[in-house]
C-alpha cells in the first residue's frame, strides 16, 4: 500500500506543475494586467509609473522567469503577495478557508441525510407512485443551476416570508442551494446503487433464511452502496472546498471561492495562481483518498 500510495502522489507531481504553467500562461496572455487595474480608479497615471510599479511587482520580467521564481517561492512556502492588497497570499487564504469549510460541510451534511433515504426509498418503492414523485423531485433539482436556485431561494425564504436574510453570516440558504443540486443527483446515483444491489442473489437468499428488509437494507444493501456514496462525496467535497463561486457571490459568503472571483476581476494574479494550486491539489488528493477508501470498503477492488 506504501508504494501504491508513493507511486501516485510522483504520478501526480507532473499534472500539477502542467496545471500550473498552462493557468500561468494563460494570464499572461490577458487583455490588461494587474498595474491596469491598480490605477483604474486613480485617474491618469503616466506610463512611466506604471512601468515602476510592473517592475516592483516582477511583471516586467520574462514569462519563464517569472513563472520559476514564483514557482521556486511556493516550493519553499511562500505563494507571494497580493497585487491589490499587498498582503501575503497565503494569509489570505487562512483567512477565507474557514468560511468554506462551514459551508461544505453544511452542505454535505444536508445532501447525505436527505438524499440517502430517498434514493432508498425510491428504489424500494420501484415504478410506484413514491417513485416517481422521488425521480421527479430529483430530475427538477438537478436541471435547475445553482445562481437560479439561490435566487428563488431568496425570492420565497427572504423576501416572502421573511425566514431568513438575503446576505450574511447565515450559513442555511447557501447550503440549501448547494444541497439541492446535490442531493438531486445523489439521489439518482443511489436509487440506480440500490436497486442493482436488491437483484443480487445474496439478497435473495438473505431473504431465504428469513432477514427482514430492514436489515437486509442497512446491513447489506446500504453497505455495497457506500462506494459510489464515497464517489459522489468526494467530488463534491473537492468542488466545495475549492468554494462555489457562483453560490458565495451571490450570498456574499466570504470564502475562497468569492475570493477567486474578486481577484479574477482585479487581475491579482498571485491570489488566481494559489486558488488554481489549491484546486488541483484538493481533487488530486481526495481522489487519492477516495481510491484508498474503496480498497478498504471493497478489497476486490486492489485485485483488479
Amino acid at each position: 500500500m506504501r508504494r501504491y500510495i508513493f507511486s501516485r502522489l510522483v504520478q501526480l507531481v507532473p499534472i500539477l506543475l502542467g496545471i500550473t504553467f498552462l493557468t500561468f500562461g494563460m494570464m499572461q496572455f490577458a487583455a490588461d494586467d494587474a498595474v491596469d487595474k491598480i490605477y483604474e480608479q486613480a485617474g491618469t497615471v503616466s506610463e512611466e509609473v506604471k512601468a515602476a510599479k510592473r517592475a516592483e511587482l516582477g511583471l516586467d520580467q520574462p514569462f519563464m522567469i517569472q513563472y520559476a521564481n514564483w514557482l521556486g517561492g511556493v516550493v519553499t512556502g511562500d505563494m507571494g503577495k497580493s497585487f491589490i492588497s499587498g498582503k501575503p497570499v497565503f494569509e489570505t487564504f487562512a483567512e477565507k478557508l474557514p468560511a468554506t469549510i462551514e459551508l461544505m460541510l453544511a452542505a454535505i451534511l444536508l445532501t447525505v441525510f436527505v438524499a440517502t433515504p430517498l434514493g432508498i426509498l425510491a428504489a424500494v418503492n420501484q415504478n410506484k407512485p413514491l417513485d416517481f414523485f422521488i425521480r421527479a423531485l430529483s430530475f427538477v433539482g438537478n436541471s435547475m443551476p445553482n445562481f437560479f436556485v439561490a435566487l428563488l431561494l431568496i425570492y420565497f425564504l427572504a423576501l416572502q416570508l421573511n425566514l431568513l436574510p438575503i446576505i450574511g453570516q447565515n450559513v442555511i440558504m447557501p447550503a440549501l442551494t448547494l444541497a439541492i443540486s446535490m442531493g438531486a443527483k445523489y439521489t439518482r446515483q443511489i436509487r440506480a446503487v440500490v436497486l442493482e444491489e436488491l437483484s443480487q442473489p445474496y439478497v435473495t437468499g438473505a431473504r431465504a433464511l428469513g432477514f427482514s428488509e430492514f436489515a437486509i437494507l442497512t446491513r447489506r444493501v446500504l453497505y455495497s452502496a457506500l462506494v459510489v456514496i464515497v464517489t459522489l462525496l468526494a467530488l463534491s467535497i473537492g468542488s466545495l472546498l475549492g468554494g462555489t463561486a457562483i453560490v458565495e457571490t451571490i450570498f456574499m459568503w466570504d470564502g475562497v471561492g468569492k475570493m477567486a472571483v474578486d481577484a479574477i476581476l482585479m487581475r491579482d494574479y498571485p491570489l488566481i495562481q494559489a486558488y488554481v494550486v489549491w484546486m488541483a491539489a484538493i481533487y488530486v488528493l481526495i481522489n487519492l483518498a477516495a481510491d484508498l477508501l474503496y480498497r478498504w470498503l471493497d478489497p476486490r477492488i486492489g485485485d483488479e
